[in-house]
């Protein structure tokens, strides 16, 4: 009796594992059927549309959902724009200059309610109130007062040097895009930039509102945050951001130059009529040139979601409080977009926003660059995206094509998960 009792636990045994196996099986047979629909439907939206290439990524706190790449990377070689093609991705690269501020705020470098001329060696005052002290905070929320202006998109971007300019255009109308020879060092420009008397001031570079009081998105004051970090950090921005972030995460597929990265994956960048845009980097290059592939980007928003959890690995629980705190109110604006659920700029926090409908992140674009990077607060779920095409003043076609693939792909996130694999050894 006791060897049939025996026999008959064994097969219920090998029953049990066979039906969690099969229930195992079932799932991912769903899970592929949802990322083979998905896919259908954003390479449909990407060969009716004006959309070159782009990459997509959906993740959530245990890892990535989907990734996948649509459309071509480069018109000429038919080259696919894949979840591991490079290019740089704009302002979403601020997101960068905020895990930095708090990981050199840990390590006892500074804190955010510093004058910024502790740690800078020019002069940086708003000439309208000259009395008033701008801190590392106002920095990091946009309210320094420092003000971008056609000194910044007429000077910040420069040509890569030693390429082949040959059939692109250089004329970008929204951006101004020098010659190789005009780069020079971070510093030098920000000094003749903010400093009354510099070479590249102008009366309008600082707004007629003190610090900390209004609301207004600057480029040169969150390059300025990068080199306060530098400075009080005595490592460079890019190497500091490569040791705490970067390699941490594994995104090894990212950098902030050419020479960080493997150009042969480098996506080719188009003006909304298809012409070929240059290589070109930033002077201000904290502000939005990072370059990177969606596959790492999935990594990174993996760790801010996890991070918001109060599970994150690159901060102490308490940095990422303060990472993600809404530091300004309704009198620090002027005007303030309620209906867009991925606006970041409704409340900002260190360098990356939550929008008024619940999602937090960032947005970003530049000269053929268009990305968002957003995630759901309550459902603990985000979304990244990277457009190789502008559509300039084409508002129609951001809005039927850069939506659509957004908006496509909020539709699945209840019918995607983590894939894990299936352990056949453990009956």
């Amino acid at each position: 009796m006791k060897k049939i009792a025996f026999i008959l636990l064994i097969g219920m045994a090998f029953s049990a594992c066979n039906q969690r196996e099969k229930k195992s099986s079932n799932s991912l047979d769903e899970n592929q059927m949802a990322k083979d629909a998905l896919t259908a439907e954003l390479d449909s939206i990407q060969k009716n549309g004006q959309i070159n290439g782009f990459a997509v990524a959906m993740v959530n706190q245990e890892g990535m959902l989907y990734q996948h790449g649509f459309g071509l990377a480069n018109t000429e070689t038919k080259e696919a724009y894949t979840e591991n093609t490079i290019q740089h991705i704009a302002s979403v690269s601020k997101t960068l200059i905020g895990i930095a501020l708090m990981k050199a705020r840990e390590m006892g470098k500074l804190n955010l309610d510093d004058p910024i001329q502790d740690y800078i060696p020019f002069q940086v005052t708003n000439p309208n109130y000259p009395n008033e002290k701008i801190t590392i905070r106002h920095l990091a929320t946009h309210t320094s007062g420092i003000n971008d202006t056609e000194q910044y998109m007429e000077r910040a971007w420069v040509l890569t040097k030693d390429q082949d300019l040959t059939n692109v255009r250089t004329d970008y109308p929204e951006q101004q895009l020098n010659p190789a020879e005009l780069d020079i060092p971070m510093e030098e420009y920000l000094k003749g930039y903010l400093e009354t008397n510099g070479a590249y001031y102008q009366n309008d570079n600082y707004i007629n509102f003190q610090p900390g009081e209004r609301y207004n998105y600057s480029n040169i004051g969150a390059t300025l945050c990068a080199l306060i970090i530098e400075k009080a950090t005595g490592q460079p921005f890019d190497s500091f951001t490569k040791e705490h972030i970067l390699q941490p995460l594994a995104m090894n597929a990212t950098g902030w130059s050419l020479a960080d990265v493997d150009i042969t994956k480098h996506a080719r960048l188009y003006q909304n009529d298809n012409s070929v845009l240059p290589f070109y980097t930033a002077i201000t290059y904290p502000d939005g040139m990072l370059i990177t592939s969606s596959s790492d980007m999935a990594k990174y928003l993996t760790e801010l979601i996890k991070g918001y959890a109060g599970e994150g690995t690159l901060l102490k629980k308490e940095s990422y409080q303060e990472l993600f705190t809404e530091q300004l109110t309704e009198k620090n604006f002027d005007e303030r977009n309620t209906s867009n659920p991925y606006n970041g700029d409704y409340s900002p926090a260190i360098f990356i926003g939550h929008s008024a409908l619940g999602y937090t992140g960032h947005s970003g674009g530049d000269a053929g660059v268009a990305t968002w990077m957003y995630f759901d607060k309550e459902k603990k779920t985000g979304r990244y995206i990277v457009i190789n095409t502008d559509m300039g003043n084409d508002e129609r076609a951001k809005e039927l094509e850069y939506y659509a693939v957004w908006d496509k792909m909020n539709e699945y996130f209840e019918k995607l998960s983590v894939a894990k694999p299936v352990h056949n050894s453990s009956h």
